[in-house]
């Protein structure tokens, strides 16, 4: 089996390689830049805003697990045109796998609305596909709201609800897919834990062992509702294992 790994450079990427490294399969990288975990893999310049190398990096390629993403710049025509011309140079693939987010239909936010059009887009095409939606990452939210103190306190709209799930395992579970061939939209992968972003502040905390205040505010408008209702969870598919309070404690020892 020769798989291709899309935004190899990418957090989700990265995870996938770090993972793949000890399956016995064929594996080509492709990205703007050189990943550093690439190891012995192949790589080929790719980008998804022109499509520049997308056909030469696809050649001869059975599966292709698709991480690129650009929720900051460019989303429409990375997440969706690309999508679409990417799409067009891989009749010959046998599986892509489209990683998405829980939720992106019912929270009011522009990239998860390119996203989903991204899963419509790829559910009408010829190709054989998988998508399988996750949960946040753990040190998505950790880094977003959570890497740095002002005042020696959190400011926080801490009522928020996540249930943010281990990047490892997301990709140990992307990687397991390939041996099952395309399923269409398959069952939701989330966090072991639903937790307000509150509790979450204080278990960061408690672990680093640095006593901050937690500053609580809300927010107007629709997307501060959709996550304070938790449409970016799903308690039914609680499938990972590794919690966020494993995550900090790990963090912790890798100082």
């Amino acid at each position: 089996m020769k798989i291709l790994v899309t935004g190899s450079t990418g957090q989700l990427g990265s995870a996938v390689l770090h993972q793949l490294k000890d399956r016995k399969c064929s594996v080509i990288m492709t990205s703007r830049r050189k990943p550093l975990c690439g190891g012995d893999f192949d790589w080929i310049y790719s980008d998804m805003l022109s499509g520049q190398g997308l056909e030469e990096a696809s050649k001869d390629v059975d599966v292709v697990i698709h991480t690129a993403t650009s929720p900051m710049k460019k989303t429409k025509e990375i997440e969706v045109a690309g999508l679409s011309n990417f799409l067009s140079k891989l009749t010959h693939i046998k599986h892509f796998i489209y990683p998405s987010i829980v939720g992106i239909e019912d929270i009011p936010f522009k990239y998860y609305k390119y996203k989903y059009e991204a899963e419509e887009l790829l559910k009408q095409s010829p190709i054989p596909y998988t998508i399988v939606r996750a949960t946040q990452f753990h040190s998505f939210v950790d880094s977003l709201f959570l890497s740095k103190t002002l005042l020696k306190g959190y400011f926080i709209p801490g009522n928020i609800k996540f249930q943010t799930v281990d990047v490892g395992e997301f990709a140990n579970h992307l990687i397991n897919l390939t041996d099952k061939g395309p399923q269409g939209k398959t069952a939701e992968f989330a966090g072991p834990k639903i937790m307000t972003l509150r509790e979450m502040a204080d278990l960061k905390i408690g672990i680093n062992n640095k006593p901050s205040r937690i500053y609580n505010f809300s927010l107007p408008g629709g997307l501060y509702k959709a996550l304070l209702d938790g449409k970016n969870t799903n308690p039914m598919q609680n499938v990972g294992t590794v919690t966020f309070e494993d995550y900090l404690r790990k963090k912790v020892t890798e100082r």
